[in-house]
Protein backbone atom coordinates (compact mmCIF):
# COMPACT_ATOMS: atom_id res chain seq x y z
CA UNK A 1 0.00 0.00 0.00
CA UNK A 2 2.47 2.44 0.78
CA UNK A 3 5.06 1.55 -2.31
CA UNK A 4 1.29 2.55 -4.44
CA UNK A 5 0.66 5.64 -2.19
CA UNK A 6 4.17 6.61 -3.04
CA UNK A 7 4.25 6.02 -7.01
CA UNK A 8 0.41 5.76 -7.47
CA UNK A 9 -0.69 9.26 -5.10
CA UNK A 10 -2.71 8.63 -2.01
CA UNK A 11 -6.12 9.24 -4.71
CA UNK A 12 -5.27 6.35 -7.16
CA UNK A 13 -7.85 3.72 -7.31
CA UNK A 14 -5.24 1.28 -7.03
CA UNK A 15 -3.92 2.75 -3.87
CA UNK A 16 -7.43 2.64 -2.26
CA UNK A 17 -7.97 -0.94 -3.29
CA UNK A 18 -5.05 -1.64 -1.32
CA UNK A 19 -5.83 0.39 1.65
CA UNK A 20 -9.47 -1.61 1.31
CA UNK A 21 -7.63 -4.97 1.14
CA UNK A 22 -4.70 -4.11 3.96
CA UNK A 23 -7.86 -2.93 6.40
CA UNK A 24 -9.72 -6.41 4.90
CA UNK A 25 -6.67 -8.33 5.89
CA UNK A 26 -6.10 -6.85 9.51
CA UNK A 27 -9.55 -7.36 10.38
CA UNK A 28 -9.51 -10.77 9.96
CA UNK A 29 -5.93 -10.98 11.51
CA UNK A 30 -7.84 -9.77 14.75
CA UNK A 31 -6.37 -6.15 14.49
CA UNK A 32 -9.73 -4.44 14.63
CA UNK A 33 -8.40 -1.11 15.56
CA UNK A 34 -6.43 -0.57 12.82
CA UNK A 35 -8.58 -2.24 10.29
CA UNK A 36 -11.39 0.29 11.44
CA UNK A 37 -9.26 3.68 10.94
CA UNK A 38 -7.62 2.23 7.96
CA UNK A 39 -11.39 1.70 6.29
CA UNK A 40 -11.93 5.12 7.89
CA UNK A 41 -9.34 6.46 5.50
CA UNK A 42 -9.78 4.71 2.32
CA UNK A 43 -13.76 5.79 2.87
CA UNK A 44 -13.73 9.58 2.68
CA UNK A 45 -10.93 9.47 0.19
CA UNK A 46 -13.28 6.62 -2.10
CA UNK A 47 -16.32 9.21 -2.00
CA UNK A 48 -14.06 12.17 -3.06
CA UNK A 49 -12.43 10.26 -5.53
CA UNK A 50 -14.80 7.76 -6.97
CA UNK A 51 -18.39 9.06 -5.89
CA UNK A 52 -21.13 8.47 -3.36
CA UNK A 53 -22.63 6.09 -5.46
CA UNK A 54 -19.39 3.74 -6.67
CA UNK A 55 -19.93 0.44 -5.55
CA UNK A 56 -16.04 0.67 -3.95
CA UNK A 57 -17.34 3.71 -1.87
CA UNK A 58 -20.38 1.71 -0.63
CA UNK A 59 -18.80 -1.28 0.26
CA UNK A 60 -16.28 0.67 1.87
CA UNK A 61 -19.08 2.53 4.16
CA UNK A 62 -20.67 -0.24 4.64
CA UNK A 63 -17.67 -2.15 6.43
CA UNK A 64 -17.14 1.10 8.72
CA UNK A 65 -20.42 1.18 9.48
CA UNK A 66 -20.44 -2.54 10.56
CA UNK A 67 -17.16 -2.48 12.34
CA UNK A 68 -17.74 0.04 14.16
CA UNK A 69 -21.24 -0.76 15.93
Amino acid sequence: METRKTKLGADHPSTMTSMNNLALAWKDQGRHSDAVALMEECSPARQRVLGAGHPDTLSSLAAVAEWSS
